[in-house]
């Protein structure tokens, strides 16, 4: 299985994992994102919410499956799993039945999908840190202030200048080196700017500087991400995303200019992440959107005996 990075099979499924130990900066958002962008692009994609308590992740999706079914749209759905809390008084009791069913999923799925995305708790955690150790992908969604790099590097309170690194980034730079000892694997670790002021600031430019450094010394790349938007927020009860293309009756609402602006802004996202997305499946995409358009003409002869 993926966890065991077993070397010499003929397929396994690509992990995406979205993490950071500051909660609010965007995990299930981003992830939601990415999993609706690559099953658009035909890929078969499973995600698993590793934050049993919180479940963000599990009720975005959740929520788009009720809301589909009540609206009598068809979205498309990642195979999804909930790794549920463990119970017992010692703690190793509890992480090896959170291990058990983390595994499962990932055997699950691991051989018969292109993707896997998997969102972390916002804490320190056995499964956290095993999900980071097995990431390809690994995103960490940052909201632009100094209270969230705070995770990342620490900085001079006068200069500003970068002193440090801080414990999540110490926490991955070990994560990624287990990596590289068990199967040889490179982590492309990707550090996303979200609510980015739409103005230049001081702010803004402080903190992308501390970034920058702090990129070049742990060798992740950073990209912008989803501006503050309150359509962002909006999706989240009907499991939406700015990628689905809903008819204005179903919605309720004509699209807004901020919904074609987010849709841009996670176009561009998803283009920067530079996922592995398999050609086949987007071969896939193109003859089930034909096949969709299909269904609006008269059938043929050919359609009948075919």
């Amino acid at each position: 299985m993926l966890m065991q990075a077993d070397v010499g099979k003929p397929f396994s499924a690509h992990v995406i994992v979205l993490g950071n130990e500051k909660g609010g900066s965007g995990k299930s958002t981003t992830a939601m994102h990415v999993a609706v962008a690559l099953l658009q692009a035909g890929q078969r994609v499973a995600t698993i919410d590793l934050d049993s308590r919180q479940r963000s992740f599990t009720h975005y999706v959740e929520n788009r499956r009720d809301w589909a079914a009540r609206a009598g749209i068809k979205l498309e759905h990642p195979r999804h799993f909930c790794v549920a809390r463990g119970f017992g008084a010692r703690l190793d009791e509890i992480e090896a039945q959170e291990f058990a069913a983390f595994a499962e999923a990932v055997s699950t799925v691991e051989q018969t999908h292109d993707f896997v995305v998997i969102d972390t708790p916002g804490a320190d955690s056995y499964l956290m840190r095993l999900a980071h150790s097995m990431a390809d992908t690994l995103i960490t969604p940052l909201n632009d202030s100094f209270v969230d790099f705070d995770v990342l590097g620490i900085v001079d309170p006068t200069t500003f200048e970068l002193t440090g690194v801080s414990h999540y980034a110490e926490m991955v730079r070990e994560a990624r080196r287990q990596r590289r000892l068990v199967d040889g694997g490179l982590t492309d670790w990707i550090v996303i700017r979200n609510r980015l002021s739409t103005l230049g600031s001081r702010n803004k430019r402080l903190v992308g500087a501390g970034v920058e450094a702090l990129s070049r010394q742990l060798g992740f790349r950073t990209i912008d991400g989803f501006a503050e938007r309150v359509v962002y927020r909006e999706y989240f009860p009907r499991g939406l995303t700015a990628l689905d293309s809903i008819e204005e009756s179903a919605l309720g609402q004509r699209a807004s200019l901020s919904h074609n602006t987010a849709r841009d802004e996670v176009k561009c996202l998803i283009d920067a992440l530079k996922l592995p997305i398999d050609d086949r499946g987007r071969r896939r995409a193109v003859a089930r959107a034909e096949w969709a358009a299909s269904l609006d003409k008269p059938l043929d002869t050919h359609d009948l005996l075919g």
